[in-house]
């Protein structure tokens, strides 16, 4: 069984979708290695976006958007999904503008979102440092670490709010880390000669979403906010074309319940639990961006996920979780594996320098251990793959690098590091049992956040019109790669001080019709939700969820993961789509619906992760390239970089839903840039 087709957004082709002619041509296809499993649409645009130069584009739409007055705001309501970063930001916002905010969680607290995990820091052009950054320094190295394949115009923008951001943050009492003067101090992070990134010791983002928090509980204090928390959003509401509500369940009771809005924000993360291991938080999902997109929002660009090059590398088949060392430790920490094979299984200590190779100082001199990170993860796979990997075998093959504070320790003193990493070495040896300021650190690449989400336009809208989506759940900023310590700033500026400026021209039209509780598309979606949950428990099966999800896992790992090949990816489609139909068909669900059960809330995201899965692979069949996170084996440089092809595939891959068993329709957003000239990356 599979859930029945949601019809997709009836508009969306009139106001959005437009551009060159050329690009309707089915011709194309008969070179792409993804023929025939997919079919080409019309190109789409951003429309939202002003003309003229580049830094005075923010504020002309700043004007340029209509305003919601005071009065009015008090009419008019607003959903929105998720409170980490992004979410608490913009409920906290726009409760302070006067609007009636619901803002609802699958965690028992808003402070319990993901984006607690984050650790190393956030980026703001604030050039305290005196190295030169600046705001457009920010913009070329974010659209540079991207490998040119995100927006001019939204990356920009995001420069220009970080410096705000720090100081919406330290006004709220986030205890950034200080020189001893009292300044803010900064470090550097990969893919940049600058130090531009603010930190909280390595619990940065932990700190800023306990400030986020503070700010959305003043506003529930004050009647503009209503928090729902451990209720998960299963369904998207859409009338007559427009987003107006969500279904949820009630984690606790099993309850469906529908909720009502003018306007629906989504910022509910991203999906790298499609790849089962990862560094996400197990509860990460990508059912209320899914649900979305099978209603009509288009996803953009899936395949494009980030490989963190610090994580704990995988120690068994019994893990279900990995764990991130901050990127922030590559500024201290030398990386290097043994220069012979049969050192490998000595104790690093006991390998003298001149048999270690320092690889990414050896390949990349200008900016060595801090390359950004799809860089670092490709080369640490390699040296592994050349039988040059540490630690201890798994399945045969050892999956680590050396991470080496030895020469920070005997530079700095052991007190200085503690200061800067002591909650993270205290991790590390908790976790692995080894002493990090005696051995050094071993560390392997893992999944950890998604480029990919849900198409928006420059005013964060989707192409459902009243559909907005913040934070990594959409597309917009970070194109192929995403720099380090980007991700809390992207969160932070989207809720705070982008949404509320952008959504307030949506609103101006409002309040919108009353919806009433039998309208067909509520009644649609009410039983589109609760026809999941009926068939997960009564499906008489044999087979767990988790054993599903870990099958997915590996085969989207070895097919869609760090390096992809035509061959591979077909192969992957295929596993998947026989490995869904056997979900469906074979899944138990052990408990009841009406009390917590993880194991039904966990068949309704694999069910979802299934789609995803496919879709991701399509993408990356589609994309003939090697680009940012996403390397092709078929496209590379003689010395193994990443050769990207610009003259075929400048374009964010936006795609639509069409029906269950349908072939998606692809619709190319051309990427043009005025203001940066586009050429290979060279970090050498």
């Amino acid at each position: 069984m599979t859930p029945p087709a949601h019809p997709t957004h009836p508009d969306m082709p009139d106001t959005t979708l437009t551009g060159n002619p050329s690009l309707h041509v089915d011709s194309e296809q008969e070179h792409d290695d993804a023929a025939g499993y997919y079919r080409l649409g019309k190109p789409i645009r951003d429309t939202k976006a002003p003309g003229g130069p580049l830094e005075e584009k923010w504020g002309t739409r700043q004007f340029e958007a209509r305003i919601a007055n005071p009065a009015n705001r008090r009419r008019l309501s607003v959903i929105v999904v998720g409170t980490g970063l992004a979410g608490a930001s913009a409920a906290a916002t726009l409760g302070e503008a006067g609007y009636v905010v619901k803002s609802f969680c699958y965690q028992d607290s808003p402070r319990r979102a993901h984006s607690i995990a984050a650790q190393g820091g956030i980026n703001a052009a604030k050039n305290y440092k005196g190295d030169g950054d600046s705001v457009y320094r920010l913009f070329y190295d974010t659209i540079k670490g991207g490998d040119y394949r995100s927006r001019e115009s939204n990356v920009y923008r995001l420069a220009q709010v970080s410096v705000n951001i720090i100081d919406q943050c330290v006004a709220q009492g986030v205890p950034f880390a200080r020189e001893y003067g009292g300044l803010l101090d900064n470090r550097s992070f990969g893919g940049v000669q600058v130090s531009r990134t603010f930190y909280a010791r390595g619990q940065t983002g932990q700190q800023l979403l306990i400030g986020a928090y503070q700010a959305l509980e003043r506003q529930v204090a004050a009647g503009t906010v209503k928090c729902y928390t451990r209720h998960e959003m299963v369904e998207l509401i859409v009338v007559d074309g427009r987003a107006r509500g969500i279904i949820v369940r009630d984690l606790v009771t099993g309850e469906i319940e529908t909720y009502f809005a003018d306007v629906v924000v989504l910022a509910s993360g991203g999906y790298g639990n499609v790849f089962f291991l990862s560094t996400n938080a197990m509860g990460c999902n990508v059912t209320a961006t899914w649900r979305a997109h099978r209603k009509g929002a288009l996803m953009a660009n899936p395949c494009m996920t980030q490989i963190h090059p610090t994580c704990i590398p995988v120690s068994g088949a019994h893990q279900s979780k990995l764990t991130l060392m901050s990127e922030s430790l590559r500024n201290d920490g030398r990386i290097w594996v043994p220069k012979k094979k049969e050192d490998c299984a000595k104790d690093p200590r006991e390998i003298p320098e001149a048999d270690r190779d320092y690889y990414l100082e050896r390949i990349y001199p200008a900016f060595g251990n801090l390359v950004p990170r799809d860089i670092a993860s490709r080369q640490a796979k390699n040296m592994c793959d050349e039988g040059r990997g540490v630690g201890p075998e798994v399945e045969g093959v050892r999956r680590g690098v050396y991470l080496d504070f030895a020469e920070a320790t005997e530079r700095l003193g052991r007190k200085a590091i503690e200061s800067k990493y002591g909650n993270l070495f205290d991790m590390y040896a908790r976790i692995t049992g080894e002493d990090p300021y005696q051995v050094p650190m071993r560390i392997y690449p893992a999944v950890h956040y998604v480029m990919g989400g849900l198409w928006v336009d420059y005013d964060l809208q989707s192409t459902i019109p009243g559909l907005f989506v913040t934070g990594e759940a959409n597309f917009s900023d970070h194109g192929a790669n995403r720099l380090g310590a980007s991700a809390l700033m992207q969160g932070l500026a989207d809720g705070y001080f982008v949404l509320p400026n952008t959504i307030r021209d949506y609103l101006a039209d409002g309040p919108f019709d009353r919806i009433a509780d039998d309208d067909p598309a509520v009644l649609e979606a009410q039983q589109a939700a609760k026809a999941r949950i009926d068939h997960f428990m009564t499906n008489n099966g044999t087979r767990s969820v988790d054993s599903y999800h870990r099958e997915l896992g590996h085969i989207m790992w070895e097919y869609c993961g760090m390096e992809r090949t035509a061959e591979g990816l077909k192969k992957a489609i295929d596993l998947i789509r026989s490995l869904k139909e056997d979900f469906w068909r074979n899944v138990k669900v052990l408990g009841s619906a009406e009390s917590l059960n993880q194991s039904l809330e966990r068949a309704g995201r694999v069910a979802d992760f299934f789609e995803l899965g496919e879709l991701m692979c399509i993408d990356a069949l589609n994309r003939r390239e090697s680009c940012g996170g996403h390397f092709r084996a078929e496209s590379q440089t003689e010395d193994g970089e990443a050769l990207r092809h610009d003259d075929q595939y400048a374009y964010v891959a936006a795609w639509e839903f069409t029906g269950d068993g349908e072939d998606p329709v692809l619709h190319k957003e051309e990427l043009t840039y005025e203001f940066v000239e586009m050429k290979q990356r060279s970090y050498k």
